[in-house]
């Protein structure tokens, strides 16, 4: 990120010299759009809370050209509409000179940059643990010469001096995190919580070195950099839960056909990249293939595996005039279809939008800690200042003088409000890992303790992800399982999973969106539909038909078994205040057969992704904080706008990606217990913040009065921070309650 700025020419808003290569010609990356605007996709790097999306977006919205400009924070993708008048140039001279460089957007710039930010951090962890334990070899004996041990002043000078050697330089290395951070938010008009700990750390550096310089007793050289080593711990574990959170629409676009066979006029068949795909175009799609954009069926017959989409068991039949969906699997026929949109407008895009614009979210309780740097800036500083003046204007020495004030700003280092939130959730995170809960955002932890309403997915959330046969006599399912060993087809293969090994059909041939049949001597068999094999329809249910070579018809209907666990989970979050719902992509019959088994009176079926999205809005409109449970790619989605969000260890990639935490999917009993360790959590969170504001109550007026001195203000400032780390660590005893 830039740290300069230089006003531009009165003349004209925007500098024309401003950026390296903001005069390159952008229109390759302008996307048509509706109404005459055009759509300008950029990568934004240096933007890291909200006042960086708050000022981005309203500097653009001032900009002459621009129609609107929507910043994620957590790709680091702005995407900026442009009416036909604008300039592209001059959005990244504007972006350049408000500190926010840019380039065209491209998901490999997005892993470079993620993948830079991590070795950074790695690398600034990496100096300070080596910085923090190499001057402890020299501080310690410094500290015992205090105690009364052999140290004369020579050699305690020489420690002095070997330890700001080692601790020096590598924590202005490590802290270069925190100055940038801290130096951007001055700037800003603002205080974040790296602003103090940049201040503490630098005057502890020259309070150290004026110190030694003067062959004093107080140097804190080992204080500073193990406090950038203890912070960066944190900073290191935060990126990787935000890198992996980040990859849920990555993993969602993964999910399309990499390109896409489109037929010419002459009907030649050609193999194209899916960008090229346009509305209008006819493509073909075989069987084992997902349809790579969304489109209308217009020729050829076959069955639609939507269950990565909506959820939903039973496979759906298509012919001509049918719409498919991008993707979803071709089971059986060969298929012929007209594109009705782009790969960037097809349904799964769609969703990956609804995923980045619902992947913002900031921890409430790193905004209570911003909140409090904010406040710890001007009144502990002030502090400070009038410790020096008054001190000296009581004839106090200025080496004294400073010496006090110092000490007022290292007791009052907010070490302990900076470990105060890290260390509850990594406590917390540890003790659910033993109970097979990963969790993958601290603010998805904070967000889960607030939670009063539970949203379950049904199908692999509470039942168990596939077609189980129900109920039937054991000689019709032998009479059928040859013909259902011969076919793919999810109902067959559950068919022939009950009936065990044995013969296949011979000479079997599948029917696209039918059924498979096989003549006999005696005559024809046909497995699938009811109208395939002459038989009655029976409603909304999920069934195969049989008939064997004498015309005898036998029906075996299935079901998507309930988890045993799920049962009573509907209980046990009543028990502990939460109502509960199901939002399913599945038949009305189904969700309702799931719904009554657990006591659920509050569910809907039929959901497409956006209706879940819906859903979940209406929930919140309501003033309900919603916990999402889902494993579909048709979750995604609501997990990600949802308050907070659990999936399965079962559940689609993406699906893990978007949600806050993962629990073993055949214990969703989990689910409670750790709603119960996130309320703990809280708990022990606000017990620190507590603690944080009393010690500083107490030690703050201390060292102003005189009555710490240095020494005593780096062990009350270091058993600041061990306090908070133990009453975090009462959670790993079990303390959920």
């Amino acid at each position: 990120m830039a740290l300069t700025h230089r006003d531009p020419p009165a003349s004209d808003p925007i500098s024309d010299d401003a950026a390296d290569g903001a005069d390159a010609d952008l229109s390759a990356y302008l996307t048509p759009g509706a109404s005459g605007l055009s759509r300008l996709d950029l990568l934004v790097s240096g933007a890291h809370c909200a006042a960086c999306i708050s000022r981005i977006e309203g500097e653009l919205a001032d900009t002459p050209g621009v129609a609107s400009a929507r910043l994620n924070l957590s790709t680091g993708r702005l995407a900026v509409s442009l009416h036909p008048d604008g300039d592209p140039r001059r959005v990244l001279r504007v972006l350049e000179r408000i500190g926010y460089p840019a380039s065209p957007y491209d998901p490999g710039s997005v892993r470079e940059a993620q993948d830079r930010e991590g070795r950074e951090l790695a690398m600034a962890l990496a100096v300070a643990g080596f910085g923090a334990g190499n001057a402890m070899i020299f501080s310690v004996p410094v500290w015992a010469g205090l105690f009364g041990q052999e140290l004369g002043p020579a050699t305690r000078t020489f420690m002095q001096w070997a330890s700001a050697g080692v601790g020096a330089p590598c924590a202005v290395f490590a802290g270069m995190v925190f100055f940038r951070s801290a130096w951007k938010a001055l700037r800003a008009g603002r205080a974040n919580m790296d602003v103090p700990i940049s201040i503490g750390v630098i005057l502890t550096l020259l309070v150290s070195f004026q110190e030694t310089l003067l062959m004093g007793r107080d140097t804190y050289f080992d204080a500073a950099v193990t406090l950038l080593f203890l912070l960066l711990i944190g900073r290191w574990m935060d990126h990787a839960l935000r890198r992996r959170a980040r990859s849920a629409a990555a993993d969602l676009l993964a999910l399309q056909a990499p390109s896409a066979s489109i037929l010419g006029e002459d009907g030649a068949e050609r193999r194209s990249p899916l960008r090229l795909v346009r509305p209008g175009d006819r493509l073909r799609v075989r069987p084992g293939e997902r349809i790579p954009v969304d489109g209308v069926v217009e020729t050829g017959e076959s069955e639609i595996d939507y269950a990565i989409l909506t959820g939903e068991t039973t496979p759906q039949a298509v012919h001509p005039g049918v719409a498919c969906r991008a993707g979803a699997l071709n089971l059986s026929g060969l298929l012929t279809l007209k594109a009705e949109a782009a790969s960037e407008d097809s349904t799964l895009a769609r969703i990956a939008r609804l995923v980045e614009s619902g992947a913002q979210s900031r921890s409430t309780y790193v905004q209570l800690a911003d909140k409090a740097a904010a406040l710890y800036v001007p009144v502990v500083h002030t502090a400070g200042a009038l410790t020096f003046l008054i001190a000296w204007m009581l004839g106090i020495p200025a080496r004294e003088a400073v010496l006090r004030a110092a000490t007022v700003l290292i007791v009052t280092c907010p070490c302990a409000l900076g470990l105060a939130v890290p260390a509850v959730q990594v406590a917390a995170a540890s003790r659910l890992f033993r109970r097979g809960v990963l969790v993958k955002s601290g603010a998805g932890l904070e967000r889960l303790a607030e939670a009063d309403h539970v949203a379950f997915d049904k199908t692999g959330v509470l039942t168990e992800g596939r077609p189980r046969l129900l109920n039937a006599d054991p000689a019709d399912i032998a009479r059928a399982a040859p013909l259902a060993r011969a076919s793919s087809h999810p109902l067959a293969r559950a068919l022939a999973e009950a009936a065990g090994e044995g013969p296949v059909a011979p000479g079997a041939v599948e029917v696209a969106g039918q059924g498979i049949e096989a003549r006999t001597g005696t005559g024809l068999m046909r497995l699938g539909r009811a109208a395939f094999v002459g038989a009655p329809l029976s409603g909304n249910q999920t069934e195969l038909w049989f008939r064997d070579a004498d015309g005898a018809l036998f029906r075996f209907s299935f079901a998507d078994a309930l988890r045993p666990e799920a049962v009573g989970l509907a209980g046990a979050l009543a028990r502990r205040g939460l109502s509960a719902s199901i939002l399913s992509g599945d038949v009305e019959a189904a969700t309702l057969r799931v719904a009554g088994r657990m006591g659920i009176p509050d569910w809907r079926s039929g959901l497409t992704p956006q209706g879940k999205v819906e859903a979940l809005d209406a929930l919140k409109a309501a003033g309900r904080r919603v916990l999402m449970v889902g494993d579909g790619l048709n979750d995604v989605a609501a997990l990600s706008h949802a308050h907070v969000a659990m999936a399965p260890g079962t559940a689609l990639d993406a699906s893990q990606s978007a949600a806050d935490l993962v629990y073993p999917a055949d214990h969703p009993e989990r689910i409670a217990e750790a709603i119960d360790t996130a309320r703990a959590a809280r708990r022990r969170a606000m017990e620190n913040f507590a603690f944080a504001a009393l010690y500083n109550l107490v030690a703050g007026p201390a060292a102003m009065m005189g009555l710490v001195n240095p020494f005593v203000a780096a062990l009350a400032m270091s058993g600041s921070s061990l306090v908070v780390t133990l009453n975090a660590l009462r959670l790993l005893k079990g303390g959920g309650r």
